[in-house]
């Protein structure tokens, strides 16, 4: 019986929350014809406001109807389709990834930033319907009826309903409404109404029904349909399916597709959807003549892992284009199956089929067509028989007849019929010769120089804009040309480009150059951009380690080794500096790295020893000597650091350089930030970053600037593996050179703030004599490590022995230092001291951030502590994902809203970071990107501000748990007898979680450790957080842990 009841508490309380659910979701459609439609409003801050419709597309819209629980999104709509809404705006630039669990969590400009106005609101229309059991289009019918998916009667549904059911799910016609259960039976309550659909109409909801109907219905009665599973998309205008102008199919309506940024990866997802093999071009400009109606997308972003265009970001129905800016696609029409890219069964697409090719009836002109189409160079080979096994597609008995120039293999004429019999024994199969589609064009190497791309038969030029060190790793590997030495960007002279690739965007992992992101334009020249260029080092050694192994060389297209009889100093000191490793160390001239299985390059090198390259150096044209693979040379090169720091008060602070080419240059301190800083600091072995500094140079320097805005992670292993950006005013980098401070200190084998005591002295880490260090010494290094006051100096060997020298030399510090290294020391020191007596050290472990002129320590103006001075954030860009690491670093819960333009009061003092780029699981916010600490283009009036909730509910979810509040520093359980519904109101409110559904004064989630809080809450209930409301001094009950409140409030959504 008490199982019984139990359940039915359980039902009762899944049906309340069901109701009230509805009724407190933080996003609604209104002013639609049924709340799965309507102009997108938002709950923030106790109060509705509209969404801006900037970038608003299906991506956004899916997230608002899977929160409401409204199917797939059929329509992203804007400029106020629903009527402009009122009051505040809260949302812009919305950019959801599509799998949030609710709007609120997707990325925007900022809550309540914007430059709309109401006629902007954007809206969205939900199917309200679903086929559940089969496939996207057959299954099921369920329909949403007010807050509840329910089944269909068969009796109650016939084909013009099954037109519109189609129609509204984006799929083609009705192929087959079954009257029996043939998709399972569902545990959804059977709907009874008739629907009266005349056909046309774009929704289910806009259909007619008729309030009751006789018909008794079961689950074995429920209606199952299927529609025709067809493409969204379709080219149009071209020589075959496979080409022409794009044209995407919505609101039942065919419409074109802007050429606005339209490249090859948008391309793919086209050519993929149609089942028309690789992209062959993405084109613009309606090249295939201008279409009419709507422009239905824009600024398409599609990633090319998509299955159909339409799940690309994109602007839906708004755009600044003309029917002539047209986007366009070419597919190849053609593949080869059962080997690799450019080898294997030949198939061609016939229609709407893939068929394999007779043998008979393929000749060489033909195989020649294939191959470029392909972007696979010449054919090697034309097999006759089932080379790559036997495929399952019908044979293609037509002759094709190319001359061997076409572009394309639909474009060659065929014989209407072809006489002879095929089975799949005679499949034609093809190897091609897999060519390279980028090439260097210089006259000292194939390895350096201009680099051009080969597209549809064409070789053009790369612009340099955006052109880096990423991007010419691409190439080098492509070319096995071994590792970039350098990305450059030249003035362009000579012929004008047929055509040119810009705004390279290579993520240094591509098989091709082709692979990366770029704007492919009919353009003739690069502009004030410049062409890039790439010098690769045709220089590597195997076996080894990057700066040792056995020597080999890239003799035109071919890796050779080379004789040690035919090597010498000098020609190591140029392999060296080319391999950018410091002085040859030892030339080796036996077979030290192994025997390779290359081939033995008997050339003498005759280097002088200063240039830049191996391949600049002369060469005897033949070598006497007799060289086998045991005389091949092996070479140990220094593996210097390529980064230093100059001019600071140790080798770990100082001003950034970097060698490259040779020299040492700056670099640009403009966006240096700490997580540049952070890969300097571990590069030179100098402990954590202090400080990413840039100082203005009251002259320009007279020494390169050897990188300019870099952009590392922070994860990198040296500076020059970061990427960099040009400047577009390169003067300014002249003028601000990059700074870093590192720690030189660190304490070992305990946590960030307690361990063994190691400084860095010159270029060794060093255990510290605790007979050497003392209190001040302590502080110091405390204050350095941005950790609290010392502890405990501890004189054993608390935290192990290791196996650093020790250093013996004593610190004198006064205490007020801000580093170690600038304390003095005494020159010798009298102790003995052995590694029992290092001396280890416990810092406080203190908070970086805090909150400042709130109503608690859990909300106020954002002040961060930085070079032992608080200061305030700047709330330009300051975000949710922001506001989370602050609350999560205080312990203050969850964020409720992140602030800006001082919110609570303007600060003083330093502002100590512009822009913070958190993602919101990071652990401090010290450790979130920003363009740069300590420099910013606000003032006080722009402070950020944050408030976190300072409770929680622990034991179930987000929404239903024990109460705890953070009173001061700690968390405590509150008393049933304190608590009351006034008290639920506010707590549900402040967490986003609707109204209270019930309010447990017994122990339902469990006995928790945390004190027991006797105060009374006294709220009115209309609070925003539980902090605002008043409390009693003093409480009479007497409450253990078996009287802990717990609360079930209705949930997010």
């Amino acid at each position: 019986m008490e199982l019984k009841e139990m359940m039915g508490r359980c039902l009762m309380l899944m049906l309340l929350i069901k109701l009230i659910t509805a009724e407190h979701a933080n996003v609604r459609l209104v002013n639609g014809t049924s709340r799965c439609a309507g102009r997108v409003e938002v709950h923030h801050r106790g109060q509705w406001g509209t969404v801006c419709d900037d970038f608003w597309d299906l991506v956004d819209a899916a997230v608002v109807c899977r929160e409401l629980d409204c199917g797939e999104p059929v329509d992203a709509l804007s400029d106020a389709h629903f009527g402009p809404g009122s009051g505040p705006i809260w949302m812009t630039f919305v950019m959801c990834t599509g799998s949030e669990s609710t709007l609120k969590n997707c990325g925007s400009s900022g809550w309540g930033k914007h430059s709309c106005d109401h006629s902007k609101d954007a809206g969205v229309i939900c199917s309200g319907v679903r086929l559940v059991g089969g496939s996207h289009c057959s299954g099921r019918l369920e329909i949403l009826d007010d807050q509840s998916w329910v089944s269909v009667c068969a009796a109650a549904f016939d084909q013009q309903d099954a037109e519109v059911v189609c129609r509204e799910l984006d799929c083609g016609a009705p192929v087959q409404v079954l009257g029996e259960d043939a998709f399972g039976k569902g545990d959804a309550q059977m709907w009874t109404h008739e629907i009266q659909c005349r056909g046309n109409e774009s929704q289910i909801h806009l259909c007619s029904t008729s309030p009751s109907h006789e018909n008794n219905c079961s689950h074995e009665d429920s209606v199952g349909l299927v529609c025709a599973e067809h493409a969204n998309v379709r080219l149009v205008n071209g020589t075959s399916r496979c080409a022409g102008r794009v044209e995407v199919l919505h609101r039942g309506q065919w419409g074109t597709v802007c050429g606005d940024l339209w490249d090859l990866a948008d391309a793919a997802v086209v050519c993929r959807e149609l089942d028309c093999g690789e992209p062959v071009d993405a084109l613009s400009d309606a090249s295939f003549g201008p279409g009419s109606g709507p422009i239905w997308m824009s600024t398409v972003m599609c990633t090319g892992s998509e299955t159909t265009v339409k799940n690309c970001g994109s602007e839906w129905g708004k755009h600044r284009c003309d029917h002539g800016k047209h986007a366009g696609v070419i597919c190849s029409g053609v593949r080869l199956v059962g080997g690799s890219r450019c080898s294997g069964r030949l198939e061609i697409l016939d229609d709407q089929s893939w068929v394999s090719v007779c043998a008979a009836a393929f000749d060489q002109q033909d195989a020649e067509v294939v191959c470029r189409e392909l972007d696979c160079g010449a054919p090697v080979q034309v097999l006759r028989e089932d080379a790559f096994g036997k495929g399952d597609a019908q044979m293609w008995t037509q002759e094709i007849q190319c001359r061997g120039n076409e572009s394309q293999i639909h474009l060659c004429p065929t014989s209407p019929s072809h006489e002879n019999n095929c089975s799949h024994e005679s499949d034609v199969g093809l190897v091609c010769a897999d060519g390279v589609n980028v090439r260097l064009i210089n006259v000292t190497s194939r390895c350096a120089g201009r680099v051009e791309v080969l597209h549809r038969g064409q070789w053009g030029t790369v612009c340099g804009d955006s052109w880096d060190m990423t991007d010419a790793a691409v190439v080098c590997r492509e070319l096995d040309c071994g590792e970039p030495s350098d990305a450059l960007i030249d003035a362009h002279f000579g012929p004008e480009p047929t055509w040119t690739w810009s705004t390279v965007l290579c993520a240094g992992s591509e098989s091709s150059l082709k692979n990366c992101g770029a704007s492919i334009g009919n353009r003739h020249g690069c502009g004030p951009n410049g062409i890039a260029r790439v010098i690769c080092s045709g220089v590597r050694l195997v076996g080894g380690s990057r700066c040792s192994g056995r020597l080999e060389i890239l003799d035109d297209q071919t890796w050779v080794s080379v004789c040690a009889a035919a090597f010498d100093q000098q020609d190591a000191e140029v392999v060296c500096r080319e391999l950018d490793c410091g002085a040859p160390v030892q030339v080796l001239g036996e077979d030290a790295f192994g025997k390779g299985d290359t081939q033995m390059w008997t050339q003498e090198i005759q280097c002088r020893g200063n240039e830049s390259q191996i391949h600049l150096c002369s060469t005897s044209p033949p070598f006497k000597s007799n060289c086998s693979h045991e005389h091949s040379i092996g070479l140990l090169c220094t593996d210097i650091i390529n980064t230093r720091l100059q001019n600071g008060t140790s080798r770990c602070a100082g001003t950034v350089e970097v060698h490259h080419r040779g020299q040492w240059g700056t670099v640009c301190g403009v966006g240096w930030d700490l997580a540049d800083a952070a890969v300097v600091c571990r590069e030179l072995d100098c402990g954590e970053p202090v400080d990413a500094l840039y100082i203005d140079n009251l002259e320009p320097r007279s020494g390169p600037v050897s990188l300019n805005n870099a952009m590392c992670t922070g994860s990198e292993s040296t500076l020059k593996k970061c990427g960099f950006i040009q400047s577009s005013d390169p003067d300014v980098c002249l003028n601000k050179s990059a700074q870093v401070i590192c720690s030189g200190v660190r304490l070992v084998g305990g946590s960030r703030c307690s361990g063994r005591l190691e400084i860095l002295d010159n270029q060794t880490w060093v255990s510290v004599c605790a007979a050497a260090f003392d209190q001040q010494d302590a502080e110091v290094v405390c204050r350095e490590l941005d950790c609290g006051a010392p502890v405990q100096v501890l004189g054993e060997d608390a935290f192990g022995k290791g196996d650093a020298q020790m250093w013996t030399q004593e610190i004198q510090c006064r205490g007020n230092e801000s580093q170690i290294h600038l304390c003095p020391t005494s020159p010798s020191h009298e102790n003995t001291c052995s590694h029992d007596s290092y001396v280890g050290l416990v810092c406080a472990d203190i908070i970086r951030v805090r909150l400042v002129g709130g109503h608690s320590r859990c909300a106020g103006r954002v002040e961060v502590l930085h070079r032992g001075q608080w200061g305030t954030v700047c709330g330009v860009g300051w975000d949710m994902p922001d506001a989370a690491v602050v609350c999560r670093e205080l312990d203050c819960g969850e964020p409720v809203d992140a602030l800006s333009d001082a919110y609570f009061g303007p600060g003083s003092g330093p502002i100590w970071t512009n822009r913070s780029l958190c993602t919101g699981s990071e652990s401090t916010l010290k450790n979130c990107g920003s363009v740069v600490w300590g420099f910013y283009d606000c003032d006080h009036t722009k402070d950020a501000g944050v408030i976190c909730s300072g409770l929680r509910l622990i034991g179930k979810s987000s929404c239903s748990g024990r109460l705890e509040i953070l009173d001061n520093q700690t968390w405590v359980s509150v008393c049933a007898a304190a608590f009351d519904q006034q008290d639920a109101e506010v707590v549900c409110r402040e967490l986003d979680c609707g109204a209270p559904v019930q309010v447990l004064g017994e122990d339902d989630f469990g006995k928790g450790d945390a004190q027991m809080w006797t105060q009374e809450i006294q709220c009115r209930g209309n609070e925003s957080q539980i902090h605002l409301c008043p409390t009693s001094s003093s409480h009479k009950h007497n409450c253990s842990y078996d009287n802990g409140q717990g609360l079930l409030c209705a949930g997010k959504s």
